[in-house]
């Protein structure tokens, strides 16, 4: 007689923007938690080593000086994509400024920039496919592993129809900014 071996398959929950921020307010993740939402699943966000760190000011910094009026620069902190996605951006250029979002995140961006090295697997799958789906104009990947800047044009349901790699010799020009921006200066 041949016995079948039970395996416990667990059941992932899946979580709403509204449930996640209520979660956020009650105090049930660390005050230190870096976490974020994405299609319904809090999932965490590396640990920021000081390089990291460093250039994320760096590219805010690079943005701030070339974006036009209209539009602001924000460093990690929250988009509100849709009912089940609440990422969490190294650097988003967005619309208006800050007190436009005092009730609310932003819903879209311009453009949103992350800076990938331990995260890297998840900021070119995961996060690419979500910014293409919701319409996210451009997206920058700072690729500090292979050190080069990719940078994701045309947005579409099916991801991005332009892919375009450049190399720290080379400069970028983001939509609604006034002049382009060494590469070099972003990757350090």
């Amino acid at each position: 007689m041949q016995t079948r071996e039970k395996t416990f398959q667990p059941t992932r929950y899946r979580w709403s923007r509204r449930q996640y921020e209520q979660m956020i307010e009650a105090g049930v993740f660390d005050e230190d938690a870096r976490v974020e939402l994405l299609h319904g699943e809090v999932v965490t966000m590396s640990p920021q080593s000081s390089r990291h760190a460093t250039i994320v000011t760096l590219v805010a910094e690079a943005l701030r000086e070339v974006v036009e009026e209209g539009w602001y620069v924000r460093e990690q902190l929250p988009l509100a994509l849709d009912p089940d996605s609440e990422p969490e951006p190294d650097v988003a250029v967005v619309a208006g400024v800050p007190l436009d979002y005092f009730d609310d995140h932003p819903s879209t961006a311009l453009l949103v920039v992350e800076v990938a090295d331990c995260s890297r697997k998840k900021d070119s799958t995961a996060k690419v496919a979500l910014y293409a789906w919701h319409g996210i104009r451009e997206y920058w990947l700072l690729d500090l592993v292979e050190y080069h800047l990719v940078v994701y044009r045309q947005p579409g349901p099916d991801g991005y129809a332009e892919r375009i790699v450049l190399s720290s010799d080379e400069t970028v020009t983001a939509p609604e900014t006034t002049a382009p921006i060494a590469v070099e200066n972003l990757l350090l």
